[in-house]
């Protein structure tokens, strides 16, 4: 017998809300990427064509759940990210349920590379978050873009010139940004996953094969395993799975 998953176009929106949320807690950490079957994060070059409708709607939810959306500087150039403004319904539901409208873009970046004239800046519907290290900040980048977003330290102890991913979530959850979405990329995934931070992955499986020199989801080493629980599997449209995966414990 054939048993497949339920597919996401026979979920309501609230449904869908519902099995996100589930075993989700307080500070949360969640990551989201999709990937081809032989693990490619990307399709020339971008991961944008990608999953389809179905990953796009529950990519969306996400966000609209979220307190704060968090991405690499390097995926907001690739990706041609533009202000963090969610959808009238999204925005809808965020009232309803005592949310700011939109969440919060943080921006990770430890060169800040970044201009302060892109709308990403200009037209944010909340101001965004930069979250660098401390020599970063003290500098001259750090100060003009100080006049479009908060720019926040987030070196360790002793690597003034490192962005650890510990002090940047802490700082997060300190600002009452302790539902997290991070988009990726992969490099920056991979400093979490180091550092043990991620609470739950939400991978979506495209059926194809890109072979080539791709990069996977997430990239550098860990001191560790890190194990996740299966948690759930949805089919969407075109036999996309979309998987989700909690944070469990080794030992």
């Amino acid at each position: 017998m054939n048993l497949l998953p339920p597919a996401v176009a026979e979920l309501s929106d609230d449904e869908l809300l519902a099995i996100y949320a589930e075993g989700a807690g307080s500070p949360w950490l969640r990551v989201n990427f999709v990937a081809t079957l032989d693990g490619a994060a990307s399709a020339g070059g971008l991961s944008g064509s990608l999953g389809g409708p179905d990953d796009l709607r529950v990519f969306d939810l996400l966000r609209r759940m979220a307190d704060v959306v968090l991405v690499a500087a390097g995926t907001v150039r690739d990706e041609g990210y533009g202000p963090m403004v969610l959808h009238d319904a999204d925005v809808a539901w965020r009232r309803a349920h005592g949310m700011s409208d939109h969440p919060v873009f943080a921006i990770v970046s430890g060169s800040l590379s970044l201009d302060a004239q892109s709308r990403v800046f200009t037209s944010a519907p909340a101001r965004p978050i930069v979250l660098t290290s401390v020599v970063a900040a003290g500098s001259d980048r750090g100060r003009a873009l100080g006049a479009v977003a908060d720019v926040v330290p987030c070196s360790g102890a002793g690597e003034p010139d490192a962005v650890d991913p510990v002090a940047l979530r802490d700082a997060l959850v300190a600002r009452g940004l302790g539902t997290i979405h991070c988009e990726g990329g992969p490099s920056f995934l991979g400093s979490l996953v180091a550092a043990d931070l991620v609470d739950e992955l939400t991978l979506t499986i495209d059926p194809t094969l890109e072979g080539g020199a791709a990069p996977r989801i997430v990239r550098g080493s860990s001191p560790s395993l890190r194990r996740l629980q299966p948690a759930h599997v949805l089919r969407g449209a075109g036999d996309v799975l979309l998987t989700r995966y909690l944070r469990t414990r080794i030992g």
